[in-house]
């Protein structure tokens, strides 16, 4: 979060230094390729892994650069931006309740989804595996964010050798038995039975979900030492072992026949035919760190948009309470883990689709602040400005934007104007929200760096309260 998002009296500290922030960004991005086997039996293994080595180039790395020089130069979100980011994280983190418990299913199938239905209501399900997914991620991961930036990042790092371990044994198996038994991995190309449009819609819906958490670290710049100097780096580093931590695992896997059905869980399966049971039982355990560590990590850039839009006085100061110690914003950690239990009750592939809608909605906007801000502050501080100017700028820009337009067209192709209505019904209400928000802000004397004056304290205990808990 830029330091000018923060409000001076018990400002967020920084705590979090290079490894931990790749860690943080790891699950903020990827966790690996667990919940990539449907990707890979709706799209085809040909096609999956093509879209996992392409995408990057027009998605991921122009989303980690324009990232990188917003979180670098001192701006801050919209009110538009921060409310849309917030109302996606809804949606998105709903999705790692779901992937812990699907996989925890694999170990204990009478547990597995639908099998004890608490309630239904609509497109929610509230069952035993939904319930587990709440009592074993939501709750617990919520206390270990409110015990501060640090405690989430240093863990990031042991989820993620946890994540990452039995992934890459499933790699060395598995490619292994494709060189020595001559196995093509990558044919055929698409489903069988499934046209090229319908799988290159799931397709692309996947992947850029795929690689679109880059933008999160902005939230938390407030949070890293020295943000100029690491995260460039980080990012860098990242999108590395990303890339890998995709695609490797995915075409070791593909030596063991049935993709066509995979669904999230199927790594199991996959690890049982290569390495025999100790292994499925390391990559179910895998897999659930890989759920925990992607909602830890995604929860503490997730809450820190409510964080925000309270101090600058857009919602209520209730979002800006902090704990004593570390500076942690509880009640936006807690209200955040309330709404995402919830949401974790709807469908997992209806989620990412969703997802997939705000997060461009919300990643166009980013692309819009960076022009603005280039326009009218050109002599602003930039420490990892993208080179080249408007001209480097746009080299990233533009296939950037179609690649969105293009995928919101497939949609459009594979879902009809349903997902169009859900979005402009967003938009509207987002639209709609501003106006009495900024009443709220006026008659609370504006934005919290704009209401101090130079010559007084900063806000009291009332309006900036920290507790000690």
């Amino acid at each position: 979060m830029p330091e000018s998002q923060i409000h001076p009296s018990g400002s967020l500290t920084r705590q979090i230094a290079f490894l931990p922030l790749v860690g943080v960004i790891f699950f903020n991005v990827s966790g690996g390729a667990y919940s990539l086997e449907e990707m890979i039996s709706s799209t085809g293994p040909g096609l999956g892994i093509l879209l996992l080595l392409l995408v990057p180039l027009v998605y991921g790395i122009p989303i980690a650069a324009i990232t990188t020089e917003l979180a670098t130069m001192g701006g801050f979100m919209a009110f538009q931006a921060g409310l849309v980011r917030w109302v996606n994280s809804w949606i998105d983190m709903a999705v790692y309740p779901v992937l812990f418990a699907s996989y925890l299913a694999t170990l204990f199938p009478s547990i597995a989804e639908g099998k004890y239905v608490l309630l239904e209501a609509g497109p929610f399900t509230l069952d035993a595996n939904w319930a587990l997914g709440v009592l074993l991620v939501v709750l617990p991961l919520a206390v270990l964010n409110i015990r501060g930036a640090k405690s989430v990042g240093d863990s990031a790092l042991l989820f993620s050798v946890f994540a990452i371990a039995p992934l890459a044994i499933i790699a060395i198996l598995g490619i292994w038995e494709v060189f020595t038994n001559g196995i093509d991995p990558l044919t055929p190309f698409t489903p069988a039975g499934t046209s090229g449009p319908d799988a290159l819609a799931v397709g692309l819906s996947f992947t850029m979900w795929c690689y679109c958490g880059f933008d999160q670290v902005a939230q938390i710049a407030g949070e890293i030492e020295q943000p100029a100097r690491v995260i460039p780096k980080a990012m860098s580093l990242s999108m590395i072992v990303i890339v890998a931590s995709y695609t490797l695992p995915l075409l070791g896997a593909l030596a063991v026949p049935g993709w066509e059905t995979w669904v999230p869980g199927s790594f199991g399966d996959v690890a049982l035919v290569l390495g025999g049971k100790w292994l499925q039982i390391f990559v179910t355990v895998g897999g659930m760190f890989c759920a925990i560590g992607l909602y830890s990590s995604l929860l503490m850039t997730s809450s820190r948009s409510p964080f925000v839009l309270s101090r600058d006085r857009w919602i209520s100061p209730a979002f800006a309470r902090q704990t004593k110690r570390t500076g942690s914003p509880f009640v936006a950690i807690i209200v955040s883990s309330v709404i995402y239990s919830l949401f974790s009750a709807g469908a997992f592939t209806t989620l990412i689709a969703l997802d997939v809608f705000f997060i461009n909605l919300l990643l166009l906007l980013n692309l819009a602040a960076l022009v603005i801000l280039r326009r009218r502050n050109p002599e602003m501080p930039r420490p990892a400005k993208i080179p080249g100017g408007t001209v480097g700028l746009a080299v990233l820009a533009v296939p950037f934007t179609a690649s969105v337009v293009y995928l919101m067209y497939l949609q459009y192709l594979d879902y009809g104007t349903a997902s169009y209505v859900y979005l402009g019904a967003a938009l509207a209400l987002f639209v709609l929200a501003y106006f009495p928000a900024r009443a709220y802000q006026r008659r609370h004397g504006g934005p919290v760096a704009d209401a101090t004056p130079k010559h007084e304290a900063p806000s009291s205990a009332r309006e900036n309260p920290i507790v000690d808990v």
